[in-house]
């Protein structure tokens, strides 16, 4: 049974340069409207995946932090009235910085959220034209100050590995950002995806994307000085003090249950993975129609379920548990990983193994996307 709920907000005051939700700009939502469709989605999976509290809740888009405070706590109060909530329960927000959305902080801890994850992405006002961003870096910074003077706990994240960008200078970013004491950090390279603004631009030659060399030159970096700082990588891209990493990604990374509600929310239930309607009309006409936004649900094989349990929890400093991932798919643990494979990227110490439980080194992790290729059996994906 679900454990952690996602809720899904499309809306963005703004187009991005390296996402596809550009088609979700809106300049006016239906707030009312909204409420209504957002809790009976939520209504309908509570009925198929409850019967355990909740762990984690986490508000994700798009801009959440657009989201009425009001909107929020209704939402709340139907997730701990259907499914209840664990002790401790975290409750996350992203949030972009700008004056206008840090100004409802104070609104949307009242509603009951307690953890906001910042989209910073850069220190400087240079970069953050170039990524696209409406916030400047001084407005950045003053939404980081409110956040952590509202919330119990605070995450923000930089994009490194940006075109010319060299050691020296990520460094010194790097080092500001650790200065601001908070306990996790979300540190990913610049990607370029198929059919962004960035693809275009690439493709055009108005920027030339950092090499491989320099960008793992940056990711060592960043391990050792997060790692000096108290703040190691639990994954690939996002380090945290001890107890600070974020217990809603763990779900995933762990491969648990989590509902998942609002426009193209992903969900995994009871070995079915569910998927709703992106498009936000097409969404709200789901809902009008059959009581919730799902387009498609189908049911996962176990050596798929086995597969995407490898595929995410190779992501985690603590690797996975192959005993565990036997036990619970009925796959014998030789057929879930390539002991060959494994054995050579031991030796060249990329990947480690400790009895029952494998994973990838500090130094495999910039190589992880090849390693993943190479560990999980490609009879195990393609089942």
């Amino acid at each position: 049974m679900a454990k952690a709920l996602y809720i899904h907000w499309p809306f963005c005051l703004a187009k991005c340069p390296y996402c596809d939700f550009n088609s979700h700009v809106r300049e006016r939502v239906d707030a009312d409207a909204w409420r209504e469709a957002l809790l009976a989605d939520m209504r309908h999976d509570a009925a198929l995946a409850g019967g355990e509290p909740l762990e984690s809740i986490f508000f994700g888009g798009g801009t959440p932090s657009l989201m009425p405070p009001a909107l929020v706590g209704a939402l709340l109060e139907q997730a701990d009235r259907l499914w209840g909530f664990a002790p401790g329960i975290e409750i996350t927000l992203e949030a972009n910085p700008s004056s206008v959305e840090a100004s409802k902080f104070a609104d949307l801890a009242a509603a009951g959220v307690n953890r906001v994850s910042l989209g910073l992405q850069a220190l400087d006002d240079k970069t953050l034209r170039f990524l696209g961003r409406l916030h400047d870096a001084r407005e950045g910074l003053a939404a980081l100050d409110t956040a952590q003077a509202v919330f119990g706990r605070v995450s923000f994240d930089l994009i490194y590995a940006r075109p010319g960008q060299g050691p020296e200078q990520w460094e010194a970013e790097l080092r500001t950002a650790l200065g601001f004491g908070t306990g996790h950090l979300s540190l990913y390279q610049l990607t370029i995806e198929p059919g962004t603004r960035f693809a275009t631009d690439v493709r055009q030659r108005a920027f030339v994307p950092l090499a491989d060399d320099p960008a793992a030159d940056l990711f060592a970096l960043t391990r050792a000085l997060t790692e000096a700082a108290g703040l190691p990588a639990y994954e690939v891209s996002n380090h945290a003090r001890p107890g600070e990493a974020s217990r809603h990604n763990l779900a995933y990374w762990r491969y648990r249950d989590y509902a998942g509600i609002g426009p193209g929310a992903h969900g995994r239930r009871g070995g079915m993975a569910t998927l709703r309607h992106k498009k936000p009309e097409n969404w709200l006409d789901a809902v009008a129609e059959h009581g919730h936004g799902l387009k498609d649900e189908r049911p996962l094989g176990p050596s798929e379920q086995a597969s995407e349990a490898l595929l995410m929890g190779l992501r985690l400093a603590e690797g996975v548990d192959l005993a565990g991932l036997s036990q619970r798919f009925g796959i014998p643990t030789p057929e879930l990983i390539d002991s060959a494979k494994l054995a050579l990227y031991e030796g060249l110490g990329l990947a480690w193994r400790e009895r029952e439980r494998i994973g990838v080194t500090p130094q495999g992790m910039p190589l992880l996307d090849a390693l993943l290729g190479e560990l999980v059996p490609a009879a195990l994906v393609a089942a």
